[in-house]
């Protein structure tokens, strides 16, 4: 078999260790691999890729890959091939053209929705889910999402010591466009007064008031927002076309009605670099083995996903009906309520 493995969208920790592991799962079964250039773009725009799409991938090609961030193949969020017109057949032509028999895609929602509308052509697809907001429904976990958590924490507890020496609040915005979860999970680990996340629209008041709380108690005050996040009459904020601005606009709203020394740090991109951590590289080592074994039993249509302890295979479909978003029951949610964390709405 001639199989392709593609990685789409946003970078996330771990897309080396998935190339990998399939690299070497796939030679195991005496297939050929490559991999395709800057995810589907190499596709789209032929001619800006005078070697060709292909990059042929062997032992040598993936030696000392696993904990390397970012992906060898490269990757774009720009060239999406379902809009403004879908170019699914024109895509399938040039896979055909390549010779090749099937695709391993790697990305979040919007890679497994053109994984699925391939599938649906008639061209097998395999889906290996990756994004650091863990936001994509039927899976567990996506790789990525806990390095993302773990750096994040990080960042957070250091900022604990200048909040204090200083007597100051302190922003911080990390990703998250609908689904909080990584704001909530590090938001939690690293004791934060205020969890903000797109799930629960916030009101300035219940979080003015523990600032304030903080202020007379400790002398500072840490809080973690997502870039999503927005207050209940509005929408998020964007910069520029692109989303963000959300500590800043928290932060001038606090200063303005309390008149407390505030600083906002934006993690952003931070969040998606670097080497994955042992959890990330397991489920990536995992995904990517899972992945070919799901091409050799003859499946054309489906995405591997984690329900523990093992990985299952589901429909690609039904991987992208829904967004994992976060919901208001969960139990990091009750956690945060009875330790007193504000979340902007009571």
């Amino acid at each position: 078999m001639n199989i392709a493995i593609v990685t789409g969208g946003g970078d996330a920790p771990g897309l080396n260790a998935v190339i990998r592991s399939a690299v070497l799962s796939a030679l195991g079964m005496g297939w050929t691999v490559s991999g395709l250039r800057d995810g589907m773009r190499s596709l789209m725009v032929p001619a800006d890729y005078p070697k060709g799409p292909l990059i042929p991938l062997d032992h040598n090609s993936v030696r000392g890959i696993t904990f390397l961030g970012g992906t060898i193949l490269g990757t774009t969020n720009q060239s999406n091939p379902l809009e403004p017109v879908d170019r699914t057949p024109e895509i399938i032509e040039n896979l055909r053209k390549l010779n090749l028999d099937a695709l391993l895609m790697v990305g979040g929602d919007g890679t497994m929705a053109i994984a699925s509308r391939i599938a649906k052509q008639g061209f097998p697809v395999v889906g290996i889910p990756k994004t650091i907001d863990n936001d994509l429904d039927g899976t567990v976990v996506t790789f990525g999402f806990d390095t993302a958590v773990e750096f994040a924490t990080q960042c957070i507890d250091r900022l604990h010591s200048t909040a204090e020496s200083h007597g100051r609040v302190m922003v911080v915005e990390v990703m998250g466009r609908y689904a909080g979860w990584i704001a909530l999970e590090s938001g939690l680990a690293g004791t934060a007064d205020v969890i903000l996340i797109p799930e629960i629209p916030y009101k300035m008041e219940p979080i003015l008031a523990k600032l304030k709380e903080r202020k007379s108690t400790r002398g500072f005050s840490l809080v973690v927002i997502a870039e999503g996040a927005h207050p209940v009459d509005q929408t998020y904020s964007t910069h520029q076309g692109r989303l963000g601005g959300a500590a800043q606009r928290l932060q001038s709203a606090i200063e303005e009605a309390t008149g407390l020394d505030t600083r906002n740090v934006v993690l952003g991109h931070l969040l998606r670099g670097g080497p994955p951590n042992a959890r990330d590289r397991l489920y990536s080592l995992r995904f990517g083995s899972a992945a070919v074994r799901a091409l050799a039993e003859g499946r054309k249509a489906d995405m591997v996903a984690l329900d523990p302890p093992n990985v299952r295979y589901l429909p690609l479909e039904e991987a992208t009906r829904h967004m994992k978003t976060v919901p208001l029951d969960c139990d990091s949610i009750l956690t945060a309520r009875a330790l007193g964390t504000c979340l902007g709405d009571e």
